[in-house]
């Protein structure tokens, strides 16, 4: 077998592997199990491998370029490559058994939400949670660490304005990108007030929970899952995998990184998405591993009509540019901005302290740039018929972190929809050249992979049109 340096004294391996592809390799009408159909480097590729590829790919709506009998095994086969390298660079360090659980828990929430409930889904699959999750855990630290290694691999492409001039110079019309209509909105934000009855009902709900749980009627889990608001964690019995301090809100942390004591549970707790109360599992270095019940106030109707009519008080001013009666004594000057209204105003730390602008976190970095289907769904209705500069009526919406807000919205600019041109939109027309290199670098890559790996495939592949050549020697 050869490996980068066409030297690789693991020849026995390969060897190996040929053997068992031959003793798999059935004759025509043999019923055979499974069987060995390609072997690339030290890695067996499975018919059965092949046919769950073609499964889940089929569940996923994938469309195969090209005959699949040739597309899905190649596609395998180009994977055990990056993986290869992904161990010869070490790259697996980089991928922790943490990052994996917050992946698979993301992945079976969607799924719990697609098929509409965790008993359904076990059902579905004949399997435990716990089953499905041992399942989908090699699989996808695979993934990612396939991800990470074609990042390493481009990651030193890089793009001048003048190759990005150059290359769309003599491209065709229908090849130049399409730059959807774009915004800039800026909000005033404000949280209907929740009294103090409706604060003291939840915490006083918390802490019959934690009575109950200490009197051994029931469990911390049961609970979690019967009643807590948080649904990242609710069906999991309320746990939070090993999680650093900084991750967690700072009231939250505090008391769960004082917790010593996995019988005893904390007093109840407020942080920015309620109040909890938690249980400690295990610590580990910086990290802990809890349990928590998340409750939430009620916001009432009489509440947000308040702020609604609070709010409209306040852009019937800024539409007028004149001081709100409210203000009047405490601000200089007579002219009323959205600015002003921000400052005095809003309560939604994102964007107060920064004129109210809506920041947009995109794969690229933050921009100040929404397409209207990014946007909340209110804001984005709130804002599709105005013009530039003008404020929207006040509306409620429930916010990132799950809270009932009244917001007025201004849209602050709009970019028609337009062919991408390069003193308009660079950064686009730069991202198009940039995918174009990475797609390049890792074709190139993979084909001298292929030239220096060890490669063997069944006679049934041989007739195959393959997108990396090589492949057949």
């Amino acid at each position: 077998m050869r490996s980068e340096n066409h030297n690789d004294n693991r020849g026995w391996l390969s060897g190996l592997l040929f053997i068992i592809f031959s003793l798999f390799s059935s004759p025509a009408g043999a019923q055979v199990i499974d069987e060995v159909v390609w072997i690339v480097g030290d890695e067996a590729i499975l018919r059965s491998d092949i046919e769950v590829t073609r499964i889940q790919a089929a569940m996923e709506g994938v469309k195969w370029t090209g005959n699949p009998d040739c597309a899905i095994p190649e596609q395998i086969a180009v994977q055990k490559l990056f993986l290869h390298q992904a161990a010869i660079d070490s790259i697996d360090k980089d991928v922790t058994e943490a990052d994996i659980t917050a992946q698979l828990d993301a992945r079976i929430n969607y799924m719990i939400e697609q098929i509409g409930s965790r008993e359904k889904l076990e059902e579905y699959r004949k399997q435990s949670l716990t089953q499905i999750k041992q399942s989908m855990h090699d699989d996808l630290r695979d993934q990612m660490l396939i991800q990470k290694m074609k990042q390493k691999l481009v990651s030193d492409i890089v793009v001048t304005p003048a190759e990005v001039r150059r290359y769309f110079k003599d491209v065709p019309q229908d090849s130049i990108p399409f730059v959807p209509t774009e915004v800039e909105v800026q909000i005033i934000t404000q949280t209907p007030k929740i009294t103090i009855q409706e604060i003291n009902r939840v915490k006083d709900e918390l802490r019959e929970y934690t009575d109950r749980i200490n009197r051994g009627e029931t469990s911390f889990q049961t609970l979690a899952r019967l009643y807590s608001e948080d649904p990242g964690t609710r069906r999991q019995g309320g746990e939070l995998d090993y999680t650093g301090r900084a991750i967690l809100d700072p009231a939250f942390a505090a008391v769960a990184f004082n917790l010593n004591d996995p019988k005893v549970i904390s007093k109840v707790v407020e942080s920015e998405f309620g109040f909890h109360i938690i249980q400690l599992i295990d610590k580990r270095g910086d990290k802990v591993k809890v349990r928590h019940i998340l409750r939430k106030p009620v916001v009432s109707d009489s509440a947000v009509n308040a702020t609604i009519l609070r709010l409209d008080t306040i852009a019937a001013a800024i539409r007028k540019e004149q001081m709100p009666e409210m203000l009047k004594g405490f601000f200089l000057g007579d002219r009323f901005t959205f600015e002003d209204g921000v400052s005095f105003f809003s309560d939604d730390k994102d964007t107060r302290n920064n004129r109210g602008l809506m920041a947009n976190l995109t794969e690229n970095g933050q921009t100040s740039r929404f397409r209207l289907q990014d946007l909340p769904p209110e804001v984005a209705r709130a804002v599709d018929t105005l013009q530039v500069g003008e404020i929207s009526q006040p509306f409620s919406m429930i916010n990132n972190r799950d809270k009932t807000v009244c917001v007025i919205a201004k849209l602050k600019s709009r970019t028609e929809g337009h062919k991408a041109t390069v003193t308009e939109d660079f950064q686009v027309m730069k991202e198009v050249v940039m995918q174009k290199r990475r797609e390049k670098k890792l074709h190139d890559w993979v084909v001298n992979k292929i030239k220096s790996t060890y490669v063997r495939i069944g006679d049934e592949y041989k007739d195959c049109q393959f997108e990396y050549e090589g492949w057949i020697r």
